[in-house]
């Protein structure tokens, strides 16, 4: 094991710590009295909950609108129980990450820093942004851990109920987020190295499994409509169409691994740095976080489980392929990537290492306080709220729900759809 027993000296910094996730935790709550936060995602999610719940035109946008089932079926329930409201919302929001902060510490090992990383986890800006707006990564997140702590249960006991709660748990994270399709990958993965003398014994013995299993992948090809997943082939299609290169969508991505790790997002930080350098600054930091996490993944001595490797390599594999730019694609393996660097940390012994990440991480916790600050700030001041929430597109719509009419002199858009969701869920 990496970790060592409590010193007294541990022992008090990792109850300080306690105290600290206790503190932020309470200022998570705090943030179930905002607003409802829109963006153009959850407008979406609001607009399949209608459809499915009331009906609409086959030919209306929510109709066809591709988002998996898995979150609006949330949304209906709290909707049929008369609470669907933003300060359910949040609260089973922050249920979801608690609890999936809970089995990452459980599943990865840690035993003397997991308040480390509990902390961590909290003070992270997508965390508290995104747990305060409806949408589905909150709840991706936590039944993918789920499957993944089922399944490192399964790994331990060879039992069969943990597995079928692995696959169960999957499935819901599938309903959830088609992004569980690495999930999936990784679970199947997973079974096959555990059972891989067997598999190739079987296999050996067996041609005709060989031919199953190849006109199965050729019918998943051919029924892809059926499925689904050719809308996702179709995106990436007219994506490239638009002028699009493999090249922009890999700098996306590095430069959202930028944000994540520098704990502030590049909108935020852009004016301190001269011409495009903030730009090159993000995406240059993004690489080195990217390749000491994997560095450290495979080939640095940590308790990882198998099966966490295997899914954040195809998590990673699938986001690095996929045609847009959203920091918010790697909340759902956040705590995960934090579990890991947090161990890769207490490896380093030399002094010049550690001076390194003790700057770090104040400038992280300074720049993480400061997130769940301004955003409690926003949740309780409507006049803030209504300029900044989504870059104040919506602003006209929120300070005529708050006020009665806009508060600028110049407002002439109003989205009917917005106001609509406001007066009946804010």
């Amino acid at each position: 094991m990496l970790s060592s027993p409590l010193t007294p000296g541990r022992n008090r910094y990792e109850n300080q710590l306690r105290a600290l996730f206790v503190v932020l935790a309470g200022v998570y709550l705090v943030n179930c009295l905002t607003p409802l936060r829109l963006c153009v995602d959850t407008i979406r999610y609001f607009g399949i909950k209608d459809c499915l719940e009331f009906g609409c035109d086959p030919n209306s946008d929510a109709a066809k609108d591709y988002m998996p089932y898995g979150y609006t079926m949330l949304l209906i329930l709290l909707s049929k129980l008369g609470i669907l409201r933003s300060f359910s919302i949040v609260l089973i929001n922050c249920a979801y990450l608690f609890g999936g902060i809970f089995l990452v510490t459980k599943m990865v090992g840690l035993t003397t820093r997991k308040w480390t990383v509990a902390v961590l986890i909290l003070l992270n800006w997508t965390i508290i942004k995104f747990v305060t707006h409806p949408l589905s990564e909150m709840q991706y997140l936590f039944f993918s851990i789920l499957s993944l702590y089922f399944f490192r249960q399964f790994d331990a006991s060879r039992k069969p109920g943990p597995l079928v709660l692995a696959f169960l748990a999957g499935i819901l994270a599938f309903l959830t987020r088609s992004v569980g399709i690495a999930l999936f990958a990784a679970l199947i993965a997973g079974l096959l190295w555990i059972y891989r003398k067997q598999v190739i014994e079987i296999l050996t013995k067996n041609k005709l499994l060989i031919g199953i299993l190849v006109l199965l992948i050729i019918g998943v090809v051919i029924f892809s409509r059926l499925l689904g997943l050719n809308h996702y082939s179709g995106v990436m299609s007219n994506q490239f169409q638009k002028g699009l290169t493999r090249f922009s969508i890999i700098h996306w991505h590095f430069r959202e691994w930028g944000e994540i790790g520098m704990n502030t997002s590049i909108a935020k930080a852009a004016h301190y740095f001269p011409g495009h350098t903030g730009e090159v600054f993000f995406v240059g930091m993004g690489i080195l976080f990217f390749a000491l996490f994997f560095y450290t993944l495979f080939f640095r001595k940590n308790t990882v489980p198998n099966i966490v490797k295997i899914y954040l390599l195809f998590y990673a594999l699938l986001m690095f392929n996929w045609p847009f730019y959203d920091p918010r694609f790697w909340v759902p393996v956040l705590p995960l990537i934090i579990a890991v660097a947090v161990q890769a940390a207490a490896q380093i012994k030399n002094r010049g290492g550690k001076i390194i990440i003790i700057l770090f991480l104040a400038s992280y916790a300074a720049l993480g306080i400061g997130a769940v600050g301004y955003m409690t700030y926003t949740s309780l001041h409507k006049e803030i709220f209504a300029r900044s929430q989504a870059n104040g597109v919506y602003r006209n719509e929120y300070e005529t729900r708050f006020y009665g009419h806009p508060e600028s002199d110049t407002a002439h858009r109003f989205d009917p759809l917005v106001t609509n969701i406001l007066n009946r869920y804010n």
